[in-house]
């Protein structure tokens, strides 16, 4: 008859005992997960800054467009683990009173990716350590930190000589010098395309990173009535070619990589904007002769 009546007691101080952890586990559940929420949102506002119309998507999933999206001061990264490269770059460049840049920083190792991609692991291959963010823009926009994280190797793809130090760079100077000043603001996404097909381009590589064959550059000016100009350089050019040679759509760039570019656009404008090639309201042809800044 005791033992009968010591069991109730038991379960009443088994329950006690846990009441309390249960009540501390429940509010630490809420804190964590009104923090993730206010994370969350944080997050997404941040990245609504960087890319107008939402941040480019996979057409569909697969792990060559599977990729993570790296958060750095002024630009936005969408990093792929198995390509070891940034499938796209997303910036916004707007006009400065007084556009400075700081000193050139050195490269940096980037630890928020799979595979560790030294500073020096270009060396001798032939390729530069090419800016999809570039340096001086980030930097006149978006200050020193940015123009710092600029330098991270995940912003960073394998590019031949002439193409990084002439034609690309033309390119990035028109952006920032001639097309920032006339819109006022305009969004960049720009990235590698590599070959159709991965097995084809698998074993070259630059130590772990893959050679893209081509690079795009995309810009939009996102007014009411957006405009936008698209371009594919592949990596063998001279590096004197006219950059209106190298013109595509967006519908060609979102073919080539498999990704969707804004991928809040309404479906009637985008049709418009990405489906043909337009350079009206650019005078593309008044800068695509130009030469190099250095």
């Amino acid at each position: 008859m005791a033992t009968a009546r010591s069991r109730p007691r038991r379960r009443r101080a088994s329950l006690s005992l846990w009441r309390p952890r249960l009540r501390r586990f429940a509010v630490t559940l809420v804190f964590v997960l009104v923090g993730s929420g206010l994370w969350y949102s944080q997050e997404q506002a941040y990245r609504d800054q960087l890319s107008w119309m939402g941040v480019p998507t996979w057409e569909s999933l697969t792990p060559l467009t599977l990729h993570r999206v790296l958060r750095n001061d002024g630009f936005l990264v969408g990093w792929s683990d198995v390509r070891v490269n940034p499938l796209w770059v997303s910036y916004l460049l707007h006009e400065v009173e007084e556009p400075r840049a700081g000193q050139r920083p050195d490269f940096r190792q980037d630890w928020r990716t799979l595979w560790p991609i030294s500073t020096d692991s270009y060396f001798g291959s032939g390729y530069d350590r090419g800016h999809l963010a570039p340096n001086y823009a980030i930097a006149v926009v978006h200050g020193r930190e940015a123009q710092e994280q600029s330098f991270l190797m995940s912003n960073i793809s394998p590019q031949r000589p002439d193409l990084n130090r002439r034609l690309w760079q033309r390119l990035e100077e028109v952006v920032i010098d001639h097309f920032v000043p006339r819109f006022g603001v305009v969004q960049v996404l720009t990235g590698p395309v590599f070959p159709e097909r991965f097995l084809d381009n698998v074993t070259r590589r630059v130590g772990l990173v893959e050679i893209p064959e081509a690079f795009y550059k995309i810009i939009v000016v996102p007014a009411e009535e957006p405009l936008a100009l698209a371009f594919i350089m592949p990596q063998q050019v001279r590096g004197d070619e006219p950059l209106d040679d190298f013109l595509v759509s967006i519908d060609e760039v979102e073919a080539r990589t498999g990704l969707n570019f804004f991928p809040q656009l309404p479906e009637a404008v985008a049709e418009r904007l990405e489906g043909r090639v337009s350079t009206r309201g650019w005078a593309l042809e008044e800068v695509a002769r130009l030469p190099a800044r250095y």
